[in-house]
């Protein structure tokens, strides 16, 4: 079949001509078919792409314009595109089992662990280091979470002095970490 019986048939797709379209499948299934094959690697999934691919050449098919592309280049165009979109929309299988893995097992190993122990017992040394109404400030801001409005209620001093409490005791911590 030559480039302009392609190319008519599609016209005549266009007009909804089913017999055309019979024979534009007939034509023109086996290279689509082949491309989907190579793409997917699975011949179930090539059948299914298949299909779809001439659902959107009949739906598609006004959107031919004769001449500007070769018939051929524009439905391979059409099952590439819809192949790779369907491994796009494929879910991994073992990245699934990973990842619910990952989910399930959220204890740390040992190692960690032990980072973690030691970090907190430096913590814990350092905070020794500031005066007892600093140290409280920082525990109820940064492991309470209260703000600096609310502590300064708490501890009964000015806003901007309850700020300059926690930027001085960070930064003796920071420094304390540090050695």
């Amino acid at each position: 079949m030559t480039i302009d019986d392609i190319s008519t048939l599609i016209g005549r797709v266009s007009l909804r001509d089913r017999a055309a379209f019979s024979e534009l499948y007939k034509n023109t299934s086996p290279k689509l078919f082949a491309i989907c094959i190579r793409i997917l690697r699975d011949r179930n999934e090539a059948e299914e792409a298949l299909q779809e691919i001439y659902i959107k050449v009949w739906q598609r098919s006004d959107r031919y314009a004769t001449g500007e592309t070769s018939p051929m280049a524009w439905l391979s165009a059409i099952a590439r595109n819809h192949a790779i979109d369907m491994i796009r929309a494929r879910k991994p299988v073992a990245n699934t089992i990973d990842e619910a893995y990952d989910l399930a097992d959220s204890s740390p190993d040992p190692e960690k662990s032990a980072l973690n122990s030691a970090e907190g017992r430096r913590i814990d040394t350092c905070m020794q280091q500031l005066d007892s109404d600093r140290a409280d400030a920082v525990r109820k801001a940064y492991v309470e979470g209260l703000s600096y409005q609310e502590l300064a209620e708490l501890f009964n001093v000015p806003l901007n002095t309850m700020r300059t409490w926690l930027r001085r005791s960070l930064l003796k911590l920071r420094e304390c970490m540090d050695q």
